[in-house]
């Protein structure tokens, strides 16, 4: 089972929307194979089997949790920053996930999404749309190339009903999903550029540089943070937001660089000064268009930083911090 693991791993993710959820769905489809072990009857392969019980561990979360949610889907963004907004306590939110180790190649021959594609914001955020089995079966027929007869075994139902299933699936995933993916424009611009792009971006934070942000920026990019319901869309509601909040209220910034979603990324720390400590803020997934930053979705809280790898503090002084962390500063921008 062990190679088959980290894959397993990113199928459950993709299904749950949750790192956290994803471990501990992978954690029980494990236990439960184990259990069940001596019915493996070798007539499909160890992989497809392994993939059938863990596809039927995450369908049972997602019919017993429902579905992730980014602040877009919740309502309307707000035009001027929000200061006293609070976390609804009744949403499940979307969390990033730590890339690192997944292949950039297709999983299987007749797989349509390369590995980190399939992993884009963009993409598990469209999943969430979809009913348990759509999501399902979207997966198993697109990213891992699993036949409808396949499925139909897997899921324990018709190749009719698999085949009426994508078709509803990819109906709505091509309704929200960008025709040009993250990895096709990280390779169009290449690793210096974008190195270049995200350290312009962190530093412009750091610095509180609006009109270094701005330029980087497209007219149309949106910034969300959740578990914070509001959202900003537009370069003004975006920049009066940066200005009011971590510009102004948040003393003193550090980041790391990272990657989640197969999308460069940086991991923020705030401090009282610039001597002090710094504690984990938010890991913040940029999407780019062209040479532009047209996403801003920044995943708040320290939880979100042990799956990466990640400090949830950076001591004094900074670059002691920076030598523990040497293989996520120079790994996250080579672009795959």
């Amino acid at each position: 089972m062990a190679p088959l693991r980290r894959e397993l791993h990113a199928h459950c993710y993709r299904m749950l929307g949750s790192t956290h959820d994803a471990a501990d769905a992978l954690q029980d489809a494990l236990l439960r194979a184990w259990r069940g072990l001596a019915r493996f009857e070798g007539r499909s392969s160890l992989r497809t089997w392994l993939y059938t019980v863990a596809t039927r561990t995450c369908l049972d979360v997602v019919e017993a949790r429902g579905k992730r949610a980014l602040p877009v889907d919740l309502g309307p963004s707000s035009d001027r920053a929000v200061l006293d907004g609070n976390a609804p306590a009744d949403v499940a939110w979307l969390g990033p996930y730590p890339d690192a180790g997944l292949a950039d190649r297709p999983a299987g021959p007749d797989a349509r999404y390369e590995q980190r594609e399939a992993i884009e914001l963009a993409f598990v955020a469209a999943l969430q749309h979809l009913p348990g089995n759509q999501r399902a079966a979207l997966l198993l027929f697109e990213v891992l190339g699993f036949s409808a007869a396949e499925i139909a075994t897997m899921m324990d139902t018709s190749t009719t009903s698999v085949n009426s299933a994508l078709a509803r699936a990819r109906k709505i995933v091509a309704e929200k999903v960008p025709s040009r993916t993250q990895q096709q424009t990280l390779r169009q611009i290449g690793d210096a550029r974008v190195r270049e792009i995200v350290t312009r971006y962190a530093t412009a934070l750091e610095r509180g540089d609006a009109d270094a942000l701005v330029a980087l920026l497209t007219q149309d990019v949106t910034w969300s943070m959740p578990p914070l319901p509001h959202w900003y869309h537009g370069l003004e509601a975006v920049t009066d937001f940066a200005v009011q909040v971590p510009m102004t209220r948040c003393p003193s910034w550090r980041h790391l660089v990272a990657s989640a979603n197969g999308q460069p990324t940086v991991a923020f720390y705030v401090g009282n000064d610039d001597a002090g400590p710094h504690v984990a803020w938010s890991i913040t997934v940029l999407t780019l268009r062209g040479e532009h930053i047209a996403e801003i979705t920044s995943f708040l809280g320290p939880d979100h930083f042990a799956p990466f790898g990640l400090p949830t503090s950076l001591p004094r002084p900074f670059a002691h911090a920076v030598e523990h962390v040497s293989s996520f500063v120079t790994e996250p921008f080579r672009v795959r």
